[in-house]
């Protein structure tokens, strides 16, 4: 993975409160999130999720009520659970799902896995996440989002008569891509935003898995990722034509890596907007 398919995204949002950021077990927010659940009211509580390799740490969010819901599951960037994945889980919740945000480094350290003075412009900021970026593999996904899809699926508010689905962003993409390969049968919709290292030329490169999946794809391209390596989006389109899925594989013009989270210095918010109306109009239709 390179430094320059990763981006800071948000470390410290004013708007956001120590006690929202995950010192409490629970709070109940309400989130304005142009729906037509604008004005519902989204639980959040701070959990851990029992995995063969210990307990992540992760944030758990559903609408106020009994539901149930269809759930999802968010793959963060490399600077993981922090304020700004806490709101896109919210702002997703809060349309109608269970929403499960992990840290994904949680066999290392806690999240938050940086503060507020982190920089990933100085290297010496970036050689603190990029080895435990490195030290992810596809066996622990594995074992990872079998976990949390089962965390998920326990949830009395979580409606498991319906699809499953997931997203990542960045080092998520590959961590969603095999989400989907693993739990097949629960997972009706695959989203990722400037997703890296989707096709490599290795053994286990995430491509690879299209064919086991059964979900509904949905690709948001970063312009610069598109103009590093075009072949990555036709191989992509080709290996789910060939497994005959559904998929829609989008080069967003303008937009570089890192363009969905806030935060980021290259944060695009017209450009965020189009590809989260995608991703609600992929959920909306896949999981039910």
């Amino acid at each position: 993975m390179c430094d320059d398919e990763i981006h800071q995204g948000l470390i410290h949002d004013p708007d956001v409160t120590r006690r929202t950021f995950g010192l409490t077990a629970a709070a109940t927010v309400a989130l304005a999130a142009g729906s037509a659940y604008a004005d519902a009211e989204v639980v959040e509580t701070d959990v851990a999720v029992t995995t063969p390799d210990g307990a992540a740490d992760a944030a758990l969010f559903h609408p106020a009520g009994t539901g149930p819901w269809p759930a999802v599951l968010i793959w963060t960037d490399i600077l993981g659970l922090r304020p700004v994945f806490r709101q896109m889980g919210r702002r997703l919740a809060a349309q109608g799902y269970v929403v499960l945000v992990p840290n994904p480094f949680y066999r290392v350290k806690r999240a938050p896995i940086v503060d507020a003075s982190f920089d990933f412009s100085k290297p010496e900021d970036r050689a603190k996440v990029m080895p435990l970026a490195a030290a992810l593999t596809p066996e622990g996904t594995v074992k990872d989002a079998t976990a949390f899809i089962a965390f998920l699926d326990a949830q009395p508010q979580t409606k498991t008569a319906a699809k499953a689905g997931v997203q990542g962003y960045c080092m998520g993409g590959p961590l969603a891509f095999r989400t989907a390969g693993a739990v097949a049968n629960r997972i009706g919709a695959l989203a990722t935003c400037h997703g890296g290292n989707l096709v490599t030329a290795k053994p286990d490169s995430p491509h690879l898995l299209i064919p086991a999946m059964k979900a509904k794809a949905f690709c948001a391209v970063a312009d610069n990722d598109d103009k590093r390596e075009p072949n990555t989006k036709e191989t992509l389109k080709a290996a789910f034509a060939a497994a005959k899925d559904d998929a829609k594989i989008q080069v967003y013009e303008g937009a570089n890596h890192g363009w969905c989270v806030k935060g980021n210095a290259v944060y695009n918010e017209a450009a965020a907007e189009r590809a989260w109306s995608e991703l609600s109009a992929l959920y909306k239709s896949a999981l039910v």
